[in-house]
């Protein structure tokens, strides 16, 4: 018989949830919400075939939010035994008491809690022992090794393993938890001696580890990218296309959820301030928000209030349809929650104007002459202006055919023109974290270099 996962039971927790918000209700609290949760995993790297690091985790906790009336307190702890639940709901309370009232404050409309959630089979536990981790660490790197003797250095190769699961309870009457997981294996080649060294790297993520990619074939992949940024040069200051590749390109997604996400909404920290309804994407841009799809990163049937999560067009023909609001951000702006507190869940962004070979080489062909970026340093992007730059490196392209590899440049423009900019994305599709889109070519943007 297997060794179980976890230390404690859904049913366990779940009991523990209702002492909590039992205690609470002792106290005073009008209203209460508890999550306990409790996690496993194992991480290993490996650098040159030799050991660095291996962590074993285990971690446990129960956190929650009492209200006393329209005031709010916090309080947390690892230890549950009941008289730690007392002490920590006490201090919880004894916060709300003295907090200062927020009209916007309180637990979601219990209509829309999710009473009834579905199982979208989010847990795929990984019994790799640290043996076989290492083994398999040490495969992805020799394989990065092995395509060309010019791979003179690596990073290290690493191996994630992390399952764990929570119950998340209101007084409301909302109740549901689940375990989930989430497993990766990684790899940094390095390219080149010396000044010209070029590094770069790739990784395999998923909940079910046998939908993680083959060790070989991400050792390979990497080095390939860490080879093709030799003998990198810089380039004139000009305007041209650009191309992002697409693991860049969710990036750019992410930017555009971050901007209509409730609290740079109602703390008017946004360029896109006031878009419900408004065309923000040329009209051939469509993305999609799907919480159900099955075993997906993205994926949960209720977000972190207990809010019901639902399939949603968030923006349809380049117009957007809808934020992603909590219930306190929706409150503020006077609207209704999203079910989006804890952020967004699986989001795809795609073009009418894709066919079916629309892949990356096509994707090159359709810029014609320009900049594909596939690395970007730094954190410039101003929210409240809209305003971008971003060191980056690539490839210069002409006629549809990468030339040469180019570094030390900078990418500028404004979010709501390289937005309104967008020819096409790519069916070159590929999926980070909960965004998934191809790569996206923008008509314009400034280039600064030499």
């Amino acid at each position: 018989m297997s060794k179980p996962v976890f230390t404690h039971t859904q049913d366990q927790f779940k009991q523990i949830t209702q002492d909590m918000l039992r205690i609470a209700r002792g106290k005073g609290a009008t209203d209460a919400a508890v999550e306990v949760s409790e996690g496993g995993g194992l991480s290993i790297s490996v650098r040159k075939g030799k050991v660095e690091t291996i962590e074993q985790n285990r971690d446990k906790g129960i956190g929650i939010t009492v209200y006393v009336g329209k005031k709010r307190g916090n309080a947390s702890t690892s230890d549950f035994s009941i008289k730690s639940l007392e002490d920590t709901v006490e201090a919880a309370y004894n916060i709300a008491r003295f907090t200062a009232e927020d009209e916007c404050a309180g637990l979601p409309d219990t209509e829309m809690l999710e009473m009834h959630p579905v199982d979208l089979q989010l847990f795929h536990p990984w019994r790799i022992s640290a043996e076989e981790a290492i083994a398999l660490a040490c495969r992805t790197e020799a394989a990065a090794y092995a395509v060309d003797k010019r791979i003179s250095n690596c990073d290290g190769a690493s191996v994630h393993a992390q399952q764990s699961h929570f119950v998340a309870a209101n007084s409301r009457g909302f109740i549901g938890g689940y375990p989930f997981s989430r497993h990766t294996i990684s790899v940094a080649p390095i390219a080149g001696k010396g000044a010209k060294m070029q590094r770069d790297d790739w990784y395999s993520s998923h909940r079910n580890p046998k939908k993680i990619a083959e060790a070989e074939a991400i050792g390979r992949y990497a080095a390939e990218r860490a080879l093709a940024r030799l003998n990198a040069r810089a380039i004139d200051t000009r305007k041209c296309p650009v191309l992002f590749e697409a693991p860049l390109a969710a990036g750019l997604l992410g930017a555009f959820v971050q901007a209509v996400s409730g609290g740079a909404l109602y703390r008017k920290s946004s360029f896109l301030l006031d878009s419900l309804g408004k065309r923000v994407f040329p009209e051939h841009l469509q993305i999609v928000e799907d919480p159900h799809v099955l075993g997906a990163v993205g994926s949960s049937p209720f977000d972190d209030e207990g809010v019901k999560t639902s399939k949603r067009q968030i923006v349809s023909n380049g117009v957007v349809n809808g934020y992603f609001l909590s219930t306190y951000s929706a409150r503020k702006l006077g609207m209704q929650t999203t079910g989006n507190a804890g952020g967004s869940h699986n989001l795809t962004l795609t073009s009418n104007l894709t066919k079916r070979g629309d892949g990356f080489v096509q994707m090159l062909r359709k810029m014609g002459t320009g900049l594909l970026v596939t690395e970007l340093m730094g954190q410039g992007v101003n929210y409240v202006t809209g305003d971008y730059s971003r060191g980056a490196s690539g490839f210069w392209v002409e006629n549809g055919v990468i030339q040469y590899p180019v570094e030390e440049i900078t990418i500028a423009g404004n979010m709501r023109d390289m937005f309104q900019q967008i020819i096409t994305i790519g069916n070159d599709t590929l999926t980070r974290g909960t965004k998934t889109t191809g790569s996206i070519l923008i008509e314009s943007m400034t280039i600064a270099g030499t």
